[in-house]
């Protein structure tokens, strides 16, 4: 006979997590702030990327960012040259922000005056996919240097992004990196996921990828009008 209870943590964490982030996406609309949460693997190129995003795009958005990382501002110190609003999440060890603490993020930036948050997720591609953010849409850099093989060793991760963009292909010649093998292995899991090849250093693609992103903003605010 057990005398024990056996309590299903994991499940029941998920479960209040996906309604915290229901419940965000609601308050969301009602401020018409589009949230994006930006994943990747430390090193891809994330903040690089997000810099000259924001050069493409901060003259027809008020954007707003947060960086989330375990320690350290250094993210949010290279964000905050460009003008625009940001804020520094410390985790405290934590390997991925959850619905709840997104939302206290969006509280400490405030979004009565942003039309576009972006938060810059924990480097990590095991943990940030297990959780839902709150976010309108997910997006995810997967740079060259990592290897072709990444979406069969993190699955999840590349099932539930939106748009993915395979950063550094201006060094694409010196790696092992198979594009369209990796475009396919892709689409395998996620038949719908808008895939953008881009270089934050050279800019190539860049403008594909603002205009992604300012297409589907722009949708989803007059959809929610």
């Amino acid at each position: 006979m057990k005398d024990f209870k056996i309590l299903e943590i994991k499940q029941n964490v998920f479960d209040d997590n996906n309604r915290q982030a229901d419940e965000l996406r609601e308050q969301l609309k009602k401020e018409k702030t589009f949230l994006l949460n930006l994943m990747s693997s430390p090193g891809s190129g994330k903040t690089t990327t997000l810099t000259r995003t924001i050069q493409a795009l901060k003259d027809e958005f008020r954007i707003g960012i947060m960086e989330a990382d375990i320690d350290s501002d250094v993210d949010a110190k290279t964000i905050a040259e460009t003008g625009v609003k940001v804020i520094q999440l410390h985790t405290g060890g934590m390997c991925h922000l959850d619905a709840d603490m997104t939302k206290q993020g969006l509280e400490g930036l405030g979004t009565q005056e942003i039309d576009l948050a972006i938060l810059e997720n924990v480097g990590n591609l095991v943990c940030p996919a297990e959780f839902d953010t709150g976010a309108i849409k997910n997006a995810m850099i997967l740079s060259v240097p990592e290897g072709d093989d990444k979406p069969l060793k993190y699955p999840l991760m590349f099932s539930i992004v939106d748009v993915l963009l395979i950063n550094k292909i201006d060094v694409l010649e010196y790696f092992d990196f198979d594009l369209e093998a990796c475009k396919e292995r892709v689409k395998k899991l996620n038949p719908n996921v808008k895939i953008i090849a881009i270089s934050a250093r050279t800019g190539e693609g860049l403008e594909e990828w603002a205009d992604w992103l300012r297409t589907t903003v722009k949708e989803w605010k007059e959809k929610e009008d």
